[in-house]
């Protein structure tokens, strides 16, 4: 039996993909030690034929997505409100005390890779010798982002 870092021993799995578009431009958020996170909502739509009035209906669904330390630089760098985006990762829901006193909740998609799929930049044909990369791969468990 094989098993990859993304199905645990006892046979689960916490997997999501998406294809969207940014709803704001990633926001970074820097820590001591030097690591640092980027957030942006991704927009996913679902489009369908209502039968009784045969109106077209968008469906658009937000996602909070959460990239780590390199990742979030390279997003920061090359992603803007608009741009569409290939993401997997997985689902994370956490909980705080808000300065009220309340509990907050939240649900996000933490990444483990990513595609640009198209950005503004790319269809401002702004091209330099260090064009954005396309595909990129992070392993979240590496905290210091070493790849070995």
């Amino acid at each position: 039996m094989v098993f990859s870092n993304e199905i645990t021993m006892n046979g689960t799995l916490n997997k999501v993909m998406l294809i969207g578009h940014l709803g704001e431009d990633v926001k970074m958020h820097y820590f001591e030690g030097g690591n640092c996170i980027g957030r942006f909502p991704l927009a996913t739509n679902e489009i369908y034929i209502n039968k009784s009035t045969n109106e077209k209906i968008t469906s658009t669904e937000w996602h909070n997505v959460v990239v780590r330390n390199k990742a979030a630089e390279i997003c920061e760098k090359y992603l803007s409100k608009g741009d569409k985006i290939y993401v997997e990762g997985r689902i994370k829901s956490r909980q705080w005390q808000a300065e009220d006193g309340t509990t907050k909740y939240t649900t996000e998609i933490q990444v483990t890779e990513f595609t640009f799929l198209n950005t503004k930049k790319d269809s401002e044909n702004v091209k330099t010798s260090s064009e954005a990369p396309k595909t990129t791969s992070f392993d979240s468990t590496i905290e210091n982002d070493l790849p070995f």
